[in-house]
């Protein structure tokens, strides 16, 4: 697979990353241990580089088995994980990015990898109470003893942006961005061509919903965070399908899926820009893969986009309490 450069940092990663959240975290049907490692293995061996995890999935499972699948190549990959949440009786309790927090997560972070260094680190999300100045400072400390390589952002306006990187150059920015969320586009793309930053967006195939698995009828599991997604209640969905239809039309022009067109037109926006789908399935992966070979020509990735303009997303991401205080 080609790879590419976030930004200006030389942080230099696969064009389509692994988001790993949902190997057993959050979607209803995790896989196990095995499975899980077997999965990210099989990534690496199609030309995957770019794994991402948080402390918060599981918690902390998660990053232990990001840690054992990828320990017999570890310098061959780039592994990012997230710090920002106070976490009690094995739930999210709120958000927590004081300097001394962030060196306990990433001393965790570190054990549960199975590594000395993250290449990435990101804060899961702003903490309102901790100045991002001194924020970026702790990592900046981080990266001069060698426990970190580059420091990231996820979900963060604007003016964090800047007042972060002004410390510590901020190498990514983790967003959600996909063809039916496409907020950044507004402000923070062009604050982050302005400043040099890769831009990684997570649920790029809109939580699963662009690949075309889904209808009015489809049944998620009570424990499917989906399920706090208002655009995803049934009414929602059967008025998004529009989504999908557009994207199928496009696939069937171009001898390819739904989601690979949906994959294709974000490696189109800009160079610096490197999606993680996730998956707990081999032939969902290999279909992601496939997504990097489509070759969208500036006219395909324009028309996709006209064609988007003129629907309209119906429901909002999560329910207003859940925007405000998880990372997903």
């Amino acid at each position: 697979m080609k790879t590419r450069k976030l930004g200006n940092s030389g942080l230099e990663v696969s064009a389509l990353g692994f988001g790993c959240m949902g190997l057993n975290f959050s979607y209803g049907h995790s896989i196990d241990k095995n499975e899980s490692i077997s999965l990210l293995r099989a990534a690496v061996e199609k030309g995957v580089t770019f794994f991402d995890t948080a402390e918060v999935y599981g918690p902390y499972t998660n990053e232990e088995i990001v840690g054992e699948a990828l320990a017999p190549i570890r310098g061959q990959v780039v592994i990012a994980t997230k710090f920002g949440f106070n976490i009690q009786d094995g739930k999210m309790a709120g958000v927590n990015s004081r300097p001394e927090q962030i060196r306990k997560a990433v001393e965790g972070s570190l054990k549960r990898l199975g590594t000395d260094y993250i290449d990435l680190l990101y804060q899961h999300r702003v903490d309102p109470n901790v100045p991002i100045e001194d924020v970026a400072g702790a990592v900046k400390e981080l990266i001069a003893e060698g426990k970190v390589k580059y420091f990231g952002l996820s979900e963060a306006g604007a003016n964090t942006i800047r007042k972060a990187h002004a410390v510590q150059p901020v190498s990514a920015l983790q967003n959600e961005y996909s063809l039916w969320f496409r907020k950044p586009e507004e402000e923070i793309i062009p604050l982050l061509q302005d400043l040099g930053i890769g831009l990684v967006p997570y649920s790029p195939l809109g939580k699963g919903f662009l690949t075309g698995a889904f209808n009015e009828q489809t049944e998620l599991a009570a424990n499917d965070f989906r399920q706090n997604s208002p655009r995803f209640n049934a009414e929602a969905r059967k008025a998004n399908l529009a989504f999908v239809d557009l994207l199928k039309d496009f696939a069937q022009a171009n001898g390819a899926s739904p989601a690979q067109i949906a994959l294709a037109w974000l490696l189109g926006q800009k160079p610096w820009i490197s999606p993680i789908p996730g998956t707990t399935k081999l032939h969902r992966l290999e279909e992601n893969i496939g997504a990097a070979s489509v070759d969208l020509s500036p006219e395909d990735v324009r028309a996709i986009t006209e064609a988007a303009d003129k629907l309209h997303v119906v429901g909002g991401r999560y329910v207003e309490s859940i925007e405000k205080t998880t990372g997903l």
